[in-house]
C-alpha cells in the first residue's frame, strides 16, 4: 500500500501549481481536442517601463476568464481601464473566445464592468462579511 503525505502550503511554488494545471489539461484532453488555461494579459506602462495598470486572465477554450484588473488610482476615470479590457477581449476573440467571465466585489468595480456589457449571473452574500461577490459574464461575439 502506498503512503502519502499532505502538506498545507500558504505559498505553493509555481512548479507545484503548474503540475496541477498539467494534470487538469491531461484529463481534459481525454474529452476535448486541446488544452485550456492559456494565460493572456495587457499591461500599461509609464515612460520608465513601470506598470501602472493591467488586466490578466486566461483563455479557457472559448471563454476568457478575467482574473486580475488593476489601474493606479491617479489614472482611474480616464478611460484606461476600458482600453485595457477592450484590448484583452479583442485578443481573446482572436484566440477563439466567444464569451468572457469575471468576478468582483461590492466595494470594487461592478458598475465599470456593467458599462462594458457584463451582467451578473450569480451573487455570494457576506463575501467578505457585509459585502457581496458578483460573478459576471459577457458575450464577446
Amino acid at each position: 500500500m502506498n503512503s502519502y503525505t499532505f502538506k498545507v502550503e500558504d505559498s505553493p511554488s509555481n512548479d507545484d501549481v503548474q503540475s496541477l494545471s498539467r494534470g487538469l489539461n491531461a484529463h481534459a484532453l481525454s474529452h476535448l481536442p486541446e488544452p485550456g488555461f492559456h494565460p493572456l494579459g495587457v499591461f500599461m506602462r509609464d515612460e520608465n517601463g513601470t506598470i501602472v495598470g493591467g488586466v490578466w486572465g486566461y483563455v479557457n477554450w472559448n471563454w476568457l476568464f478575467v482574473g486580475l484588473v488593476w489601474l493606479s488610482e491617479d489614472l482611474r476615470g480616464g478611460g484606461y481601464g476600458r482600453q485595457m479590457m477592450e484590448r484583452l477581449e479583442a485578443a481573446a476573440i482572436e484566440r477563439g473566445c466567444k464569451y468572457s467571465h469575471l468576478d468582483t466585489f461590492s466595494f470594487q468595480a461592478r458598475p465599470f464592468y456593467e458599462g462594458l456589457g457584463y451582467e451578473v449571473f450569480s451573487t455570494l452574500d457576506d463575501y467578505p462579511e457585509g459585502h457581496q461577490r458578483f460573478f459576471m459574464k459577457k458575450r464577446l461575439v
